[in-house]
């Protein structure tokens, strides 16, 4: 993992992330995944229960601006 430190605000673009992540190998984006769900378990243990789980029957309607 290329880590280095920027000040430049066009590396805070998507494209930008992207390119890095595009970067990685496979085992680094793996790293990641696993700290990333480390994290997310650490902030709340109990996302892994399912126990409130309805799904989601309604639809959508997206609204674009013409």
């Amino acid at each position: 993992m290329n880590v280095n430190i920027s000040h430049n605000r066009d590396d805070e673009s998507i494209e930008a992330k992207v390119e890095w992540f595009r970067s990685l190998s496979i085992e680094e984006r793996m790293d990641l995944l696993c700290c990333y769900t480390d994290l997310a378990l650490t902030l709340n243990p109990e996302i892994l229960e399912k126990k409130d789980d309805q799904p989601f029957n309604r639809r959508i309607q997206i609204l674009s601006k013409i």
